[in-house]
């Protein structure tokens, strides 16, 4: 078993897996108040199309975001499934919880399926670290740590990221920032870039209003897009999409 801080551990070795970070499965997650509006009453919905730069198609991830006694819940749900030739090569399922208290993570519960093999990874605040436990043992990592999961813009602020798959942690580097055009199903979207580089390299975009459009994976096995495909109760219709 490994324990220690993100600064202190060994690093186990690198497991290249298909999806990273959306089993993720994302992606990554201050502009202190530049997040999804997650203070509103109603609970969001954001739905990805995740497409292959290789094989296409390939499932659908989905990010719930419930504000709930001064605090905010994200509900994760992923699947993925690589066909060819109606082979199928890969297939993966997961559902993940995190509970947050401003832009701090309290505590994270999630289940990964990749074939006829389970992974279960939980974790919790204490003092001023996150303890993760998984297959990988016991992890203490600081305070600011971001699962790979971009629902709003808080992974801005973090440099220490943890794959909701597995556990592992990486430090990352969050640059870019700059004003772009992204198209979106053929319609233009003003948003922002932000770069994160650890030992896979992420890109994500984010609208006016911090919700993210698109976040990119840069995999082993090709790049892992994911796009905002609809938005339930953040008014992303059409209009809101298209340029203004």
């Amino acid at each position: 078993m490994t324990q220690g801080s993100a600064g202190s551990q060994k690093r186990p070795p690198r497991q290249n897996g298909m999806f990273g970070f959306a089993a993720i499965v994302a992606v990554i997650v201050l502009l202190a108040v530049a997040t999804i509006p997650a203070a509103a009453a109603t609970p969001l919905q954001l739905t990805y199309r995740v497409t292959h730069s290789v094989y296409g198609d390939i499932g659908s991830y989905i990010n719930t975001v419930e504000p709930a006694n001064g605090g905010t819940t994200v509900l994760t749900r992923a699947h993925f499934e690589v066909k060819m030739l109606g082979i199928k090569l890969y297939n993966e399922d997961a559902q993940r919880t995190e509970r947050w208290q401003g832009n701090r993570l309290i505590s994270f519960n999630g289940v990964t399926n990749k074939g006829n093999q389970s992974t279960v990874v939980r974790g919790e605040a204490r003092g001023n670290s996150f303890v993760i436990n998984s297959p990988q043992g016991t992890i203490t990592a600081p305070a600011t740590v971001h699962p790979a999961n971009p629902w709003s813009a808080n992974f801005i602020a973090s440099n220490t990221m943890m794959r909701p798959d597995s556990g592992k942690i990486e430090r990352v580097r969050v640059g870019g920032g700059e004003e772009t055009v992204v198209d979106i199903d053929g319609r233009s979207v003003r948003a922002q870039k932000y770069e994160i580089t650890g030992e896979t390299s992420y890109a994500v975009w984010l609208d006016g209003q911090g919700v993210p459009v698109m976040f990119v994976v840069d995999d082993d096995s090709g790049k892992v897009t994911f796009t905002l495909a609809n938005c339930a109760s953040c008014g992303l219709g059409g209009a809101r999409l298209g340029m203004q």
